[in-house]
């Protein structure tokens, strides 16, 4: 229970479903009886008095304090007491509707034979208003007294002043887009607003009167051009937030105040705008108001928040704060049976509460502990034991829990064994006919769950035919079937045949009964038959890769079944691939030696029938008289082709680059030329346009050039980010059979080099690839303090070229070759690792010679790469016969790269 907490003094719940607002809530004697009356209107037209008598603080509430409940016909948005009738100055009930301005009078009558009083609403008067009423405010505008005057605040920014009975005069307020709070200040005879462009905007009621009538927003601005009197700000002040109420205080012990309360900050001003003081709230507050001044020159303020807190503040210095029920969305101040300074707080669903500020003092004493002696030997005993879990819990590398053995749901996958007899391939997707295969997703629950929804996920360009699946729900040991297709989408061949498939769901429990949330999660493989089909090998190749076993070959009709046709069975040491948007593979198997060759004229192709060949070579000999099986690659390392795909996907990044700022130049250039001709537009004297208008319309067709070339470009760099992954993966699968590495070290070498699915703007393949493999240099790879003290990347941004990743990348290959190993354990040495035969590659930029000042003998571990692109062309605009635009200029680049091979 908390100390400091709003006591409950009389408390009800206003209607049913319901809903209030800011304006719905007035504490005021409004039947003149001396007696303060709690007057709620709601959203639905119901109108309630409340006279509360609690016969003790907290008691429910009585039919008799409900003196007056009616329904009006429509929604009540603000209700005020004032003296609103001109032949007297009683007290009246002002209300307004969206259309109508009501009067009523509030009487009651002594009831007899304990039947108690009634009460009877009675209208006065009533305005009906032409437009959406927003809110009002009232008071004695132009120095009246005795009688209060009207000014209703519309939705598109008119004012209406009403003298009681009758209608004023109606003003547009200049600039206005949306209504803000409206106040009337008595003593400088303004009214204050903060308009939507922040400002609090303070205007004489004598302006308003004198200045040209509007009858409507566009005659207001037509003022500013034509005759009459201009409607002017008195004072004007930025608060740089929207507000949500206006309260004005004149007190007798502090000068008067304009106080605002914004979404972050409370300010106040003074009467000519100067600020008196600003506080910073640390809360999103609801509703404010000052309501006295207890200390000389200082004004006391209660605010609500959203954290259901009321808060009293002095000026500046919070003074109290009390828990409340609920959020108030209106706070207001009365008297009631003697007891004085009740606060009235409303919620928006109606929850009216009266409560005073006191404390509930907590009975509660903590027990006393019971003293024991310590035994610090049993204590550093627990201690070691606890460092041992610790320790033995860091060494583990799994980062994702273990799945229970039992699961809730489980979700399999059946691939089809043979391509549909009918593609489901759309006919636009690619060239040539694409076949596709089949998937039967089975869902089965042990228990009842909700919102199952099944996601699948294929890499580009593979799709699937549906990937996004919803079931309501599954009953317990029921199954759900679905059956997919994929296919093969773009005009480049995937770097990955495979795919993912995430269910989620949610358990029901006791504690939880609208369900816990789980996911279950499969991965399948696709055939290889899905992205290529059989052809006749070539004997010629521009790439060869050759991989050698220690037991005796294979046939490649055991290797490869489901690609050999009736043809085909003589052939059984070579078999050729055909990507079905790509180049044409050789699979050779030797007759005498246990070696075998894929070759191909593209690097990047030769990854899936590769990894295919070596996984079927795993699964033939996965028995227990092969347990010693290897596949092994004699080396060397393929370096040059894999850069010259590095060198291709920069060229594409620095392409994009080059597009983006060259869309930029000419959008700031279209812009210039745009403000230039409304420039000449808006001139009363015509003047010429001086080919302005052919200047804007060459920009355009420009932008729109440029625009598709980037457009183009970005297809292409994601094309060979796709073949770059491919062969990415090919050189991690060369580089673990070339140094045997185990299924740890490969998985850190794939993370290293694969640490994105795509690239984007603000992070690239060639930042991430270098600062992974720079840490493995400094870490596990590192050979001494100077490889340690390598400059790791502080910030990843795009690099100028690609230089300085091709070296790290051939000295990762060397420090392998030389016996170094991976390892990311938590307790693995961060010093020098022996590697015999091992000797420094320079790190500095003193020690790497450029081709210029090298000897004729370093240039064999020297290659020159040359990256050029050529862009669509952007047509050149002449202008009056001058060269006015900028040509884009060619994206070529040369650069001499040095680094080393393994």
């Amino acid at each position: 229970m908390s100390l400091f907490k709003a006591r409950d003094w009389w408390s009800t719940y206003v209607g049913e479903q319901e809903e209030f607002d800011q304006g719905c809530l007035r504490v005021a004697d409004v039947d003149n009886t001396e007696s303060d009356k709690i007057i709620v209107g709601s959203y639905k037209g119901v109108l309630r008095i409340y006279a509360p008598e609690p016969s003790k603080p907290g008691a429910a509430l009585q039919p008799e304090e409900l003196i007056l409940e009616i329904q009006l016909q429509d929604p009540i948005l603000q209700v005020e007491v004032g003296k609103f009738v001109s032949d007297t100055e009683l007290l009246h009930m002002a209300v307004l509707h969206p259309r109508k301005l009501s009067v009523y009078a509030i009487s009651g009558t002594m009831g007899t034979v304990g039947h108690g009083n009634q009460y009877q609403l009675k209208l006065i008067y009533e305005h009906s208003l032409q437009r959406t009423a927003c809110n009002f405010t009232f008071g004695g505008f132009g120095g009246v007294k005795g009688r209060d005057l009207i000014c209703i605040q519309f939705m598109d920014g008119m004012l209406m002043f009403f003298e009681q009975e009758s209608f004023a005069f109606g003003r547009f307020l200049p600039g206005c887009l949306l209504p803000g709070p409206l106040e009337y200040c008595s003593r400088t005879d303004s009214f204050i607003t903060v308009s939507s462009s922040r400002q609090v905007e303070s205007y004489k009621y004598q302006v308003l009167a004198v200045a040209t009538d509007a009858e409507n927003k566009h005659d207001s601005e037509h003022q500013k051009l034509g005759s009459g009197k201009r409607l002017m700000k008195d004072w004007m002040v930025n608060i740089g937030e929207q507000a949500l109420d206006i309260c004005i205080t004149s007190f007798s012990q502090a000068a008067s105040s304009i106080l605002v309360l914004g979404e972050r900050n409370l300010f106040c001003f003074k009467e000519n705008g100067q600020l008196r003081f600003m506080k910073k709230l640390e809360y999103n507050p609801s509703c404010f108001l000052p309501y006295t001044s207890v200390l000389q020159g200082t004004i006391n303020i209660l605010i609500g928040n959203y954290n259901n807190k009321l808060l009293v503040y002095q000026d500046v210095t919070l003074k109290w704060v009390a828990q409340l029920p609920h959020v108030p969305v209106c706070v207001q101040v009365g008297n009631f049976q003697d007891l004085k300074g009740v606060v009235v707080t409303l919620s928006d669903s109606g929850h009216l509460q009266c409560s005073y500020l006191g404390t509930d003092p907590s009975f509660f004493q903590a027990p006393k502990v019971e003293s024991r002696e310590l035994n610090y030997d049993d204590l550093d005993s627990e201690m070691k034991e606890l460092n041992k879990i610790i320790r033995e819990a860091t060494k583990t590398q799994d980062i994702l829990p273990k799945a229970e053995s039992t699961d809730d749901l489980k979700v399999t996958v059946v691939v089809s064994p043979n391509l549909d007899a009918v593609s489901q391939a759309p006919d636009n997707s690619v060239d040539v006919p694409v076949p596709s295969i089949s998937l039967k997703v089975t869902i089965w629950s042990r228990l009842a769950v909700q919102d199952v929804k099944l996601s699948v996920c294929v890499q580009s360009p593979l799709a699937v035919t549906q990937d996004q699946l919803d079931f309501a729900a599954l009953e317990a040991g029921t199954s759900r079937s679905v059956t997919l297709s994929v296919f093969l989408k773009e005009s480049f061949p995937p770097a990955t045949l495979g795919g993912d498939i995430a269910v989620s769901y949610r358990t029901p429990t006791e504690r939880y009964p609208e369900g816990v949330p789980r996911i279950a999660q499969y991965t399948f493989s696709l055939p290889l038959k899905l992205i290529c089909q059989p052809v006749p090998p070539s004997k010629n190749a521009v790439h060869k890769i050759t991989i050698d076993t220690n037991k005796p070959p294979v046939n490649i009709s055991v290797l490869f079944p489901d690609f050999l046709g009736e043809s085909d069975q003589e052939q059984i040491n070579v078999l050729g691939f055909k990507l079905l948007t790509g180049s044409t593979i050789t699979l050779l198997a030797s007759k005498t030696s246990s070696r075998y060759r894929v070759q191909c004229d593209q690097f990047e192709d030769l990854w899936l029938i590769t990894k295919q060949l070596v996984q079927r070579l795993q699964e033939t000999f996965a028995t227990e008289e092969h347990k010693d099986f290897v596949c092994t690659f004699p080396g060397p390392i393929p370096l040059q082709e894999y850069f010259q795909l590095i060198d291709q996907h920069f060229e594409m990044r620095l392409n994009a680059e080059k597009y983006k700022e060259l869309l930029s130049e000419r959008a700031v250039q279209y812009r210039a030329i745009q403000r230039r001709l409304l420039t000449h537009f808006k001139d009363k004297t015509p003047s010429p346009l001086r080919n302005l208008d052919t200047l804007l319309d060459g920009t355009y067709r420009q932008i729109i050039a440029l625009a598709n070339a980037a457009e183009e470009n970005q297809a292409k760099l994601y094309q060979t980010f796709i073949r770059l992954k491919s062969a990415t993966q090919l050189m991690v699968l060369l580089i673990g059979l070339w140094q045997k590495l185990n299924g740890d070290q490969v998985t850190i070498l794939e993370a290293a080099f694969l640490p994105l699915t795509q690239d984007s703007q603000e992070l690239g393949w060639e930042e991430c690839v270098d600062a992974a493999v720079v840490h493995l240099l400094r870490t596990c790879l590192s050979r001494s303090s100077k490889d340690q003290a390598l400059n790791p990347t502080n910030q990843l941004s795009m690099p100028k070229d690609t230089c300085r990743l091709k070296k790290h990348i051939t000295l990762l290959c060397d420090r392998l070759s030389k016996g170094g190993r991976l390892s990311l354990a938590a307790d693995a040495p961060q010093h020098a690792i022996n590697m015999p035969g091992f000797q420094a590659i320079p790190e500095s930029d003193m020690e790497e010679r450029t081709a210029d000042h090298a000897p004729l003998g370093t240039f064999q571990n020297l290659a020159i790469v040359t990256r050029k692109s050529e862009p669509a062309n952007v047509p050149i605009l002449h202008c009056g016969g001058s060269r006015s635009l900028i040509q884009t200029n060619p994206f070529s680049t040369h650069s001499l790269c040095p680094f080393y091979l393994c």
